[in-house]
């Protein structure tokens, strides 16, 4: 019987990985509320998925300023290090692969997640008008100031720094969070970077800061082991010409020669249709590297996506939350246990650690 090419072997940069599925970055709101750091349930929950050829682990902030969710772990500690490597010698030792995702909220923050209640930071003053989570239940983002032409620098420093702190951890690779509304997203999108510096304005000046984050992180890991997600057409911030800020975007990332692009098709977490006019594969096109595909891909939508080439893996997001076991799941065409929704955010062990696999359920 032929193997599927979704279930095959295949490099993505510098990382071998055992097949083409990998785990989506996923929010879960576990880390130690006192500090951020990763605990002994990140640990286990980790490595119960480490058959996915690649994990990207959930968002972690690279630094205080950049936190917009309560008890999302971090990046920037001696104690978040350790706590990170932890989770990676256990994936690790499971014959997994892990990259790390990189992330500045941005704007997406509360004044009671800033350090010392300070107001969060944006490319301009310009509300988020979305919610976040304080650890007291959502509220509506804050107001942000906008970053001071001689701030971007120690920004920049920021992300070298994180990406540093997640080599020592242990990780495979990292990737650079650019999509979903947050902090380099909000530079590219003309509906949120009102910048009249090298900044903002034309195209190329708001793809600037996302050009230079991804060199100061290269220059830590080489390109081959940094990735980055986009995503072109979500709706979390209006953009005058939405195909030709992010073809200038992929194309500016080609230099690079990256380890992959992980791209949103549609709406994140929702419609995979894009309106007329906007194609994920004309921006495919323009990316000369490894394209890993994102939302709403079930077995047979994502079999058929690899086969014919429209991508090189494809990232779940959900299923990886209720099946620790997805890949054996979707290569026995085995059914997948129900998501509890109420346990998604904040707890325990329960809906994060307890899901059986399907060798659980038989024994049970």
């Amino acid at each position: 019987m032929t193997q599927e090419k979704l279930f095959s072997p295949a490099s993505v940069g510098a990382i071998p990985v055992a097949n083409r599925i990998v785990m989506a970055p996923l929010t879960r709101n576990r880390a130690t509320k006192e500090d951020d750091t990763p605990n002994d349930l990140h640990v286990r929950y980790y490595s119960q998925r480490a058959t996915a050829g690649l994990i990207i682990t959930e968002a972690s902030q690279i630094t205080p300023e950049g936190k917009g969710d309560a008890w999302t772990p971090g990046i920037y500690s001696a104690a978040q290090i350790a706590g990170w490597r932890r989770v990676t010698d256990a994936v690790h030792d499971r014959g997994g692969r892990i990259v790390m995702q990189l992330w500045h909220v941005g704007r997406v923050s509360h004044v009671d997640l800033q350090p010392n209640g300070q107001a969060p930071v944006a490319p301009s003053a310009i509300a988020a008008a979305s919610k976040t989570f304080t650890g007291e239940g959502f509220v509506e983002t804050s107001t942000p100031r906008a970053l001071e032409t001689s701030e971007i620098p120690r920004l920049i420093e920021d992300y070298r720094r994180a990406a540093a702190n997640a080599l020592e951890a242990g990780f495979d690779g990292v990737e650079i969070h650019a999509a979903n509304g947050y902090l380099i997203d909000q530079f590219l999108h003309d509906g949120s970077n009102h910048r009249t510096d090298a900044y903002g304005g034309s195209v190329a000046n708001r793809v600037r800061l996302l050009d230079e984050v991804t060199e100061a992180v290269v220059g830590i890991w080489g390109a081959d082991r940094v990735g980055v997600r986009l995503s072109p057409f979500a709706s979390f911030i209006s953009d005058s010409d939405v195909v030709a800020t992010f073809s200038e975007a992929v194309r500016t990332l080609n230099r690079f020669g990256l380890a992959y692009l992980h791209v949103i098709e549609g709406q994140t977490g929702g419609s995979r249709e894009t309106p007329e006019g906007q194609d994920i594969q004309a921006l495919r096109s323009l990316f000369d590297g490894t394209w890993i595909a994102n939302n709403g891909y079930d077995r047979a939508t994502a079999i058929r996506a690899v086969a014919e080439g429209d991508t090189d893996l494809v990232a779940f997001g959900r299923p990886f939350i209720s099946n620790p076991d997805l890949v054996a799941r979707l290569q026995q065409n085995a059914p997948l246990n129900k998501l509890d929704p109420d346990t998604l955010y904040g707890g325990g062990a329960k809906g994060y650690t307890d899901y059986p696999t399907l060798s659980e359920s038989a024994a049970a």
